[in-house]
């Protein structure tokens, strides 16, 4: 394993505690993360080509990097017919649809910029 993919039990950006949440937070701030585990989020594979489109055309380069990180922590795996969630991938989606549920109530809340 790569020791560049934040995993727990190891220091990550901002954390040299090697706490888990330090480590999936950091997974999931990085460029592309979160975009490729939600285009992910209904179960069905996707080839490369289609789920970088899927994810506005990510750069190849940073789509192989989070495709290998998330790889790596057992998040997401290749199967015959492309990319998939592993359960450990599909668990921390079902985590995250509250928060988008609370990100659409923000939103709608009337906020103004600036």
């Amino acid at each position: 394993m790569s020791s560049r993919t934040p995993l727990p039990g190891h220091a990550v950006r901002g954390s040299a505690t090697g706490r888990p949440v330090m480590a999936l937070l950091d997974l999931l701030g990085r460029r592309g993360t979160l975009r490729l585990l939600w285009e992910l989020r209904d179960g069905k594979p996707q080839t490369f080509r289609l789920l970088r489109a899927s994810a506005d055309g990510i750069s190849p380069s940073v789509m192989n990097d989070r495709v290998k990180e998330l790889r790596e922590a057992r998040l997401l795996e290749l199967s015959e017919a492309g990319y998939v969630l592993t359960p450990a991938g599909r668990a921390l989606v079902r985590h995250l649809r509250p928060l988008n549920r609370w990100a659409d109530d923000w939103a709608s809340a009337g906020l103004e910029k600036g």
